[in-house]
């Protein structure tokens, strides 16, 4: 049985109404614990403290020591820019620096993902940021933003407004429903993880579009006979018939903020013909 440990010594004891700190980064925890379905016994026996000891924490009684908040932090799985708001809410210093990507320090990088985007042509490759605006993209991607009307295609680009507004993508998609269906879910989910209010207001502007509206009163599509195992995206550009699955990369044990929020994503042919037209091009 593992050994709960009612840590006290790096934590302030305080009285009710004297521990502002200790108040804030409270309801900030309980909010994600309740998020993520646990019961303070289940974060408490996983991050080795006491449940007595996690409630005082959440309701403010006691400022948890950092270390201490960082583990809650892990193992509730919380994001490198959450984790340095939870620790100025307790009063502590950030932990997480943010580099931009044209920074300096960040040259390598950069240039190793343009690298990868640059390997994977002739197939679209692109790189996202937090709010999936492209930072980065290879040719063939090029090719597709070039089909964007000039208001969705002025920087950054972003792949929920270009994929989902009628006069974006959508309008080439010959899968809406479902292509659409599944950008949707993402975007929820990134609304519950990042708390953004940008991502926020994103989310607002796209649920006005008429396209997803359209899509929200359209039936689910039924099931073929032979369904796919991946939803692809269908695209019909000038005549011809395209279907393109993808797949996202991120970094792996990540320190910085820009690193942990910024992933690749990869399109590949989900087809012979989709294989031939792209070789074509290049």
């Amino acid at each position: 049985m593992q050994k709960l440990i009612d840590i006290r010594a790096p934590d302030r004891e305080a009285k009710p109404g004297t521990c502002r700190e200790g108040s804030a980064v409270g309801s900030l925890i309980r909010e994600w614990r309740l998020m993520k379905r646990l019961s303070q016994m289940d974060l408490a026996l996983e991050t080795g403290i006491s449940t007595r000891h996690l409630s005082f924490v959440e309701t403010g009684r006691s400022r948890p020591g950092a270390d201490i908040l960082m583990a809650i932090a892990n193992h509730l799985d919380v994001p490198l820019r959450t984790r340095n708001a939870w620790l100025l809410a307790a009063g502590y210093a950030p932990r997480y620096s943010e580099q931009g990507l044209d920074s300096q320090r960040m040259a390598l990088v950069k240039a190793a993902v343009q690298r990868l985007l640059d390997t994977h042509d002739p197939y679209p490759g692109v790189a996202l940021d937090r709010q999936w605006n492209i930072v980065l993209h290879n040719r063939a991607a090029s090719a597709l933003l070039a089909l964007l009307p000039d208001v969705l295609k002025t920087p950054p680009v972003n792949i929920f407004r270009a994929s989902l507004h009628p006069d974006g993508f959508a309008a080439y998609t010959r899968n809406f429903p479902e292509w659409g269906g599944y950008l949707l879910q993402v975007l929820g989910r990134l609304r519950l993880s990042a708390k953004d209010p940008a991502i926020d207001a994103l989310a607002a502007e796209v649920n006005g579009y008429a396209s997803v509206q359209s899509l929200k009163k359209t039936a689910p599509a039924s099931m073929s006979s032979e369904p796919s195992v991946l939803v692809p995206c269908m695209l019909d550009i000038h005549g011809h018939a395209l279907s393109l699955f993808t797949t996202l990369t991120t970094f792996g044990s990540p320190r910085d903020i820009t690193l942990h929020e910024l992933c690749v994503e990869l399109f590949y042919p989900a087809d012979e013909y989709t294989e031939r037209f792209l070789k074509a091009r290049t």
